[in-house]
């Protein structure tokens, strides 16, 4: 049997598990929050008031929060990328509707509400120059990405368990350092926006976790030829208006990295918390192909850990078109 075949049976396999998942990791509709819960209330009377409130608590947050804080906004914006990718994947239909497609769809539905709350706020900020900001989130969904995983589940789920748990990170910090500044709405709002994160990276880590109890030879490989590889962040096609593809992407990433939001580090960090959710040391019957793939994964993180000690970032921030100084004054 083919290795597209046997993959296609164990998602089929797999499937009878997906609605249970669901309830496990996803939010109701109605009970999950909604946008409009951190954000002046359009309807109130003190809505103008609200936004004059927020706009003098934006003003202390510096140039490379809003870069870093749009960057996120952007890559949260291109969810309609990330979910044809996904639907594309073995095993997941969206015609017959399965479990499978359910889920993404539901999910899709949760993470849509991320760009929008960002979005809004940042438009409402008045830090930022929200033109240039539409044309590169148009330009990354009509460029697209590729993130080396074909239509192979088991990529796919590395992908998404590493990928959730590195924007939890991002999130997560870009909300301490609001705080930090006095923002508590901003805080409260990317700490619920990480919260999510966490748990769609709990939810793909589970999903691996099953594919290694029915087929943990090729689960290891694929973990193993997805870092050969690298992870690649979903919008590594960033670009700004006039620019070629990829070009804002590292200085985008050496802005995150200069302020601590998301770092070479970081990526080590969540490499060694897969290694060992998914306790691969003490998985059993593997192969020749799987040994060698477990005993790379083992040595990856330490030796990856020495070239991220070696990186230097620039000092120097990178002008971008989103954000412009005399949006700062």
């Amino acid at each position: 049997m083919s290795l597209k075949n046997i993959r296609l049976e164990v998602m089929q396999y797999l499937e009878k598990d997906v609605e249970s998942l669901i309830e496990k990791y996803l939010i109701p509709v109605d009970s999950i929050w909604q946008p409009s819960d951190f954000l002046p209330d359009s309807e109130s009377d003190s809505f103008y008031e609200d936004v004059k409130e927020l706009r003098e608590l934006s003003k202390e947050l510096p140039y490379d929060f809003w870069v870093v804080m749009v960057g996120d906004m952007i890559t949260e914006e291109a969810l309609p990328t990330y979910e044809s990718w996904l639907m594309d994947v073995e095993g997941i239909n969206q015609v017959e509707r399965n479990a499978w497609g359910k889920w993404v769809r539901h999910w899709t539905g949760e993470e849509n509400r991320h760009g929008d709350v960002l979005n809004k706020y940042l438009y409402l900020s008045g830090r930022v120059n929200m033109k240039e900001i539409e044309i590169t989130t148009q330009h990354l969904i009509a460029d697209g990405f590729d993130i080396g995983t074909d239509r192979d589940p088991y990529k796919n789920f590395v992908y998404t368990s590493f990928q959730e748990l590195a924007t939890y990170i991002s999130h997560n910090r870009v909300a301490k350092i609001a705080k930090q500044k006095g923002n508590r709405q901003l805080f409260k709002m990317c700490n619920m926006i990480a919260g999510d994160e966490m748990r769609h990276h709990h939810a793909y880590s589970e999903f691996v976790e099953r594919i290694f109890a029915v087929d943990p030879n090729q689960m290891m490989v694929a973990f193993q030829t997805m870092m050969k590889q690298k992870i690649t962040m979903p919008a590594h096609f960033l670009r700004e208006s006039g620019d070629r593809i990829g070009t804002a992407f590292e200085e985008f990433s050496n802005t995150a990295q200069r302020i601590g939001v998301y770092t070479s580090n970081d990526y080590v960090d969540i490499l060694e918390k897969l290694v060992k959710r998914w306790d691969l040391g003490n998985i059993k019957n593997l192969s020749d192909d799987g040994e060698k793939a477990r005993d790379y994964l083992m040595k990856l993180p330490d030796r990856m850990r020495r070239l991220a000690d070696r990186i230097k970032i620039p000092e120097n921030s990178y002008q971008f078109k989103w954000v412009q100084p005399a949006h700062l004054k």
